[in-house]
This record gives C-alpha cells, sequence and structure tokens, in this order.
C-alpha cells in the first residue's frame, strides 16, 4: 500500500511538473523567414517588395537580404547567364537555406532559369525557392493570347518569355508574345518614362491583351502606363509575394494578411 501511495506521488509531482513547463511552439506560431535575393535593385523597389511581402505574409515576417551584383553584371556584359553567375547566384540560395529561411523569393527575372533549375532541390531540402515571375506570368496568359513583355535590360526578356511559355503549355493554351525593350530606361524621370513606355508598346504591341513589365522595378508606372493603353499590365512584387505567402501556408508557417 505504501509503495502504492509513493507511484501515485511520483505521477501527481510529474504532472505538475509538466503543467508548469511553458508550451512549446508548434512550427505556425513563430515568425517566417523569407530570404530575398536580388541582382540589381533600388531603394524603391526594396521598399516595394518589403510592402508587398508584409501585406501577403504578415507584419512580423523576417526578411533576410542578399544581393549579387556581380552575377547580373557578368550576364549582362556576356549576354546569357553563365556557368559562373549560375552557380553564384545558386549557391546563394543554398545559403539562404543553410542560415535558416523558410522559403528564398529569387527577385531577378534575369535569373529566372536558374530559380527554375533549383526546383527540384528546393522541394528536396524543403525550402520553396519562388520564381519572381511564374504567377504573373501564369496570369498573363489566363488574360488573353497575345503578350507584350517589356523590359528595360535586353537580358530579362528572354527568361521572362520562357517562363510565360511554360505556363502557356501548361494551361494548354497558345500564346503570341511581343518583346519591347526600352534600353536605357532604367533610372529614367518618370514623366520620360511613363510616355516612352505608352509611345513603344503602342507602336510594337498595339493588338497585346496584356502587358507584363519582367522588372520590378517598373512597378510604379504600371498604372499609368496599363490607364493610357487601356489594356491591363501586371507588374511585380504584388504576384511574387502572393506565392511567397502560399509557399508558406503550406508549411503553416503564414498567417497571411
Amino acid at each position: 500500500m505504501e509503495r502504492m501511495r509513493n507511484i501515485v506521488a511520483m505521477f501527481a509531482a510529474a504532472a505538475a511538473l509538466l503543467v508548469s513547463v511553458p508550451c512549446v511552439a508548434q512550427p505556425g506560431s513563430r515568425a517566417p523567414r523569407v530570404a530575398l535575393v536580388y541582382t540589381v535593385t533600388t531603394p524603391e523597389l526594396k521598399a516595394d517588395v518589403e510592402r508587398a511581402l508584409r501585406e501577403s505574409v504578415g507584419g512580423d515576417v523576417a526578411l533576410m537580404v542578399y544581393e549579387v551584383p556581380d552575377a547580373f553584371n557578368e550576364i549582362r556584359a556576356e549576354g546569357y547567364v553563365t556557368p559562373h553567375a549560375a552557380a553564384r547566384v545558386a549557391e546563394t540560395y543554398m545559403r539562404a537555406v543553410e542560415d535558416g529561411a523558410d522559403a528564398v523569393l529569387s527577385i531577378c527575372s534575369t535569373v529566372e532559369d536558374v530559380a527554375y533549375s533549383m526546383q527540384d532541390a528546393a522541394r528536396f531540402v524543403g525550402v520553396p525557392i519562388v520564381m519572381v515571375n511564374d504567377a504573373m506570368c501564369r496570369e498573363a496568359v489566363r488574360c488573353g493570347g497575345t503578350v507584350a513583355v517589356v523590359a528595360t535590360f535586353p537580358c530579362s526578356i528572354a527568361p521572362t518569355r520562357r517562363t510565360l511559355e511554360r505556363a502557356a503549355r501548361e494551361a494548354g493554351r497558345r500564346i503570341e508574345v511581343r518583346e519591347v525593350v526600352i534600353e536605357g530606361g532604367f533610372g529614367m524621370a518618370r514623366g520620360r518614362f511613363e510616355r516612352l513606355l505608352a509611345e513603344r508598346i503602342a507602336a510594337e504591341a498595339s493588338d497585346a491583351d496584356v502587358v507584363i513589365f519582367t522588372q520590378g522595378s517598373m512597378a510604379y508606372v504600371g498604372g499609368s502606363v496599363s490607364r493610357t493603353l487601356g489594356v491591363p499590365v501586371l507588374t511585380n512584387p504584388a504576384f511574387s509575394a502572393e506565392s511567397v505567402a502560399e509557399a508558406l501556408k503550406a508549411k503553416d508557417l503564414a498567417g497571411g494578411r
């Protein structure tokens, strides 16, 4: 009997100890960590990306910023994604994973093919690598059959076109693509840039059902150009931020708005 009382007392003490120990936070209760991988950037672009992510993922999202401008400079100089540049970008994705990122947003459209090539690795390590223009291109395919792809850097056109064509193929749709490059537009005064964009798109892609800007740095003029042309103009970072939110929710790590 005495032994039984001792056993009961032991269980009671253990139960009391468990009650006093704070609950361990579940994965969804902590702030998600999102790595932002830039090549070319501006203060305005960074502010837009941060705002879009906080609206889509939640105000407490932790942002980890990585920049690889040398990769872009090499791509721009050589005219294609060199092995060295691709390796630098891929290494940055994996470094972000090592640093504890829950998701990686690859922001540069020029390295979209690198992000696409890393999708199997992303699934294997359990950390999604979100391609900046993927969701935007899927929306463009839904909007119409003729899509104008507009950029200020020529090297961002082909990767975005390939993303667009993959989206169309997966949706079972046929599209026509019009390419418009505004060389020298990056950093141009806003009013001049808006006018030049509208003029060039009207001249080179007058039959477009929808326009997509390949670079997030162009987003600030999307609304005005859309009103001038009377066609939808799709821009980032809004689409990619929503994609990050969806990827995190699949991991029970995003509370959303």
